[in-house]
């Protein structure tokens, strides 16, 4: 069973409790209907309940098992959590603006227990729904860096799915050595929760080992240094070339003795300019299917979508959400 597969069957077997805000774009009425009708999630939808109904007719999109939300309800409780949660950063005006965006209230109900997940970004900005999942749903405890990863996947020769997780491609421009830790160690728990796997990640750089001397290799042996330290129980290596990492052949002679080289399934970059070349290549001249980016580093899930995404796109992205939910707990505000 391939990886797409397991989440679909992971997220049908606990159906969980989804949020899209962008309730009357006709992509997401698509999907939402769809992912009720597989049994993969209960889904809300945000909008203007005629107008929805409306859009849902004209797209022959069923509804059953969908619940349509007006948004005018929801911001009076959106701004009241907005004002608990950032405290003296946000004065009244400002929240009460901010509680007037979907993606903002999909955030307060995923906060505020009533929703498990929200997957936004088919009509929002990235920052939008960063800025949301960020003011409402926080980071997850000892993680202060929201990031992203590509889930990369190819069918190799006899069948078998092989998975890396790529991060991170498409939030944080230029980490320092505490964001690439953090990165690692939440890109890390989400490989083995929804993969089922052990995480062996590999810290990238130029260098392997001390071969190269320069600030940007120092910074991934810093990253390295402080991930160990925060989290013991995970493989991780670094500082490390991509080759070090995937072939075992050119690991035994780089990195001899690492648990990691040779066997990296979750793949650091230095910074957001490596990553995503480094996806787009291996998508676009290796074949290899790329999913994402999805979100990390969150109290509870939260998915960006790409404004060109289709309906199918929009299931995929949900089901990264949904299957991840049990790995997530505890809002840090």
């Amino acid at each position: 069973m391939g990886l797409i597969e397991t989440l679909a069957r992971k997220a049908s077997l606990a159906p969980r409790r989804l949020v899209l805000p962008e309730g009357e774009d006709p992509r997401i009425v698509r999907a939402a209907g769809a992912i009720a009708q597989r049994g993969w999630a209960k889904v809300t939808l945000l909008g203007d309940p005629e107008t929805v109904r409306a859009v849902a007719r004209a797209q022959q999109a069923p509804l059953a098992g969908v619940t349509i939300t007006g948004t005018s309800e929801l911001v009076e409780p959106t701004r009241a959590a907005l004002l608990e949660a950032r405290g003296e950063r946000i004065d009244g005006a400002r929240a009460l603006e901010e509680a007037r965006r979907v993606t903002m209230q999909a955030a307060y109900l995923v906060r505020a227990g009533r929703a498990d997940a929200f997957v936004a970004g088919a009509t929002h900005a990235t920052s939008d729904v960063l800025r949301a999942a960020i003011f409402l749903i926080g980071t997850a405890r000892g993680v202060r860096t929201v990031a992203s990863y590509f889930a990369m996947v190819k069918t190799e020769p006899g069948g078998k799915e092989r998975v890396l997780f790529f991060a991170d491609g498409g939030v944080v421009p230029d980490p320092d050595a505490a964001q690439l830790a953090d990165i690692a160690i939440s890109t890390a728990d989400r490989f083995r929760a929804l993969v089922g796997l052990e995480p062996h990640v590999a810290m990238l750089s130029f260098s392997t080992k001390g071969s190269a001397k320069h600030p940007h290799a120092d910074k991934v042996i810093e990253a390295t240094a402080r991930a160990r330290a925060l989290r013991p129980d995970l493989h991780i290596d670094g500082e490390m070339q991509a080759d070090a990492a995937l072939v075992p052949e050119v690991a035994a002679k780089k990195a001899p003795g690492s648990v990691v080289a040779g066997h990296a399934n979750v793949l650091i970059f230095p910074d957001l300019d490596a990553a995503n070349i480094g996806y787009k290549l291996v998508q676009r001249l290796g074949g290899w299917a790329a999913y994402g980016p999805i979100l990390s580093g969150l109290a509870k899930p939260a998915n960006d979508l790409s404004r060109g995404c289709s309906a199918e796109d929009v299931e995929t992205v949900s089901l990264f959400a949904l299957a991840g939910a049990d790995v997530q707990a505890g809002v840090s505000g």
